[in-house]
C-alpha cells in the first residue's frame, strides 16, 4: 500500500508476515535527477512483491535510485542488495558498514544467550526461526558510508544524518531541519517501544539508546517518520514516554531481583510483556529471545550504574542485587 506523506515523500508498507511489527516503513523520495529509498524489508517473496508493487505505482526507475539503511536489522536492510542496481548507491552509518563486512555473530549470541540461562534445547529452534537469520539474505552489494553530521541531498530535501546508536550500535536517522522532519527507523517508534536487546558483554546498549532520545531533544521536530507503524506528532512527548517506559522497566528488573538471584532468561519470564499470552511457557520461542535480549540489556544497564552486580556460576551469569537505594531521580535517563 503507498500512501503520500508529503510533496514528494511517499510511504510503501512493506508486511512482515507473522510477525508482531506487522509491517516495515519504507520510504521513497521522489526528485527530478534521483529517487531515493529509506529502508527496505526482509528477503522475502511477499516483501518483494510489495515494495516492487509500490515503487511501480510511484513510476520509480531503479536505475536513478539510491537508497538509505537506518541500520542492518533484516527487516530495513534486508531487500536493499536485491533492488539496487549498478548505478545505485546505497548508504548506511560508517559503524553499520562494518558490521556489514563481518561474519554474522550468531555462534557468539548462541553461547551468549546459553550463558543467561536461555534453555540449550530451544537455541536451535531460536536461530531458525530468527527473521535475520532467516530473511536476512545472502547478496552483497558496495555500500558508501556516512558520518554523524553528513548531509544529504534527497529531491528537494536536505537531511542531516543522526548517529543514534541503542536499537544498533550504528543506528542512523535522517533530520530535515526547514521541513523539521525526522526519519527515526527503529530508535522512535509510535505506538511500541524500540525492541533495545544486548548479545555481547562488552556494550552497554540501554544507556546509549537513552543518551541517543536525550539527543533527539535538542531538535525541532514537527513530523516523526518510523520505521513501524504510524507516524509521530509529538516527538519529544514521545521521547519522554520512552524513557519513562525505560526507567520503568529498570525498576521492574530490580523489584524481581529483590527476590533473589535470577539469571536473565528468569528475570525475563517475570517480566511484563504486551503479548497475547496466558504465561511465558506459552510464549513462541523467538518471542522469548528477544525478552530475553531486552532484559539482558537492562541488567547491562543496571550492572554499569552499580544497582547489580553479576557471578558466573557453573557457566550461567546470575544477577543480585548490590544496593537498596533504587533509581535515584538525579540519574540520567
Amino acid at each position: 500500500m503507498v500512501k503520500e506523506i508529503l510533496e514528494n515523500i511517499y510511504r510503501i508498507e512493506v508486511p512482515l508476515p507473522n510477525n508482531p511489527l506487522k509491517a516495515t516503513n519504507s520510504y521513497v523520495i521522489t526528485g527530478p535527477q534521483r529517487n531515493w529509498v529509506i529502508d527496505t524489508g526482509l528477503d522475502r517473496k511477499e516483501c518483494m512483491r510489495a515494495i516492487r508493487t509500490g515503487l511501480t505505482q510511484l513510476g520509480i526507475d531503479l536505475e536513478k535510485t539510491d537508497f538509505f539503511i537506518t541500520h542492518l536489522h533484516a527487516d530495513h536492510f534486508a531487500l536493499a542488495p536485491r533492488l539496487a542496481t549498478k548505478h545505485s548507491v546505497v548508504y548506511m552509518s560508517e559503524i553499520e558498514a562494518e558490521r556489514l563486512k563481518e561474519k554474522a555473530p550468531w555462534d557468539d549470541m548462541l553461547i551468549f544467550a546459553e550463558l543467561n540461562g536461555f534453555p540449550r534445547e530451544e537455541l536451535q529452534t531460536a536461530l531458525l526461526k530468527h527473521p535475520g537469520y532467516k530473511y536476512g539474505g545472502t547478496k552483497q552489494v558496495p555500500v558508501t558510508t556516512l558520518k554523524d553530521g553528513d548531509r544529504l541531498t534527497m529531491g528537494d530535501y536536505v537531511f542531516t544524518c543522526l548517529l543514534t546508536p541503542g536499537h544498533t550500535k550504528g543506528h542512523m536517522c535522517l533530520y530535515e531541519p526547514r521541513r523539521k522532519i525526522l526519519f527515526s527507523g527503529d530508535h522512535i517508534l509510535g505506538d511500541i517501544t524500540p525492541n533495545i536487546q544486548l548479545w555481547t558483554d562488552t556494550d552497554d546498549s540501554l544507556k546509549a539508546y537513552l543518551s541517543s532520545l536525550d539527543r533527539i531533544l535538542n531538535f525541532e521536530v514537527d513530523l516523526v517518520l518510523p520505521g513501524h507503524r504510524h507516524r509521530v506528532l509529538n516527538c519529544h512527548a514521545r521521547v519522554h514516554q520512552l524513557k519513562s517506559h525505560h526507567r520503568a522497566r529498570a525498576e521492574e528488573v530490580l523489584n524481581i531481583l529483590s527476590n533473589g538471584g535470577k539469571c536473565a532468561f528468569e528475570v525475563a519470564s517475570q517480566m511484563s510483556w504486551d503479548i497475547d499470552c496466558d504465561s511465558w511457557d506459552d510464549f513462541p520461542v523467538p518471542q522469548k529471545w528477544f525478552a530475553t535480549g531486552e532484559a539482558i540489556a537492562h541488567l547491562k544497564f543496571l550492572e554499569n550504574k552499580g544497582l547489580i552486580k553479576k557471578n558466573i556460576r557453573n557457566n550461567l551469569a546470575i544477577y543480585s542485587i548490590n544496593s537498596k537505594k533504587g533509581l535515584q531521580d538525579d540519574q540520567p535517563y
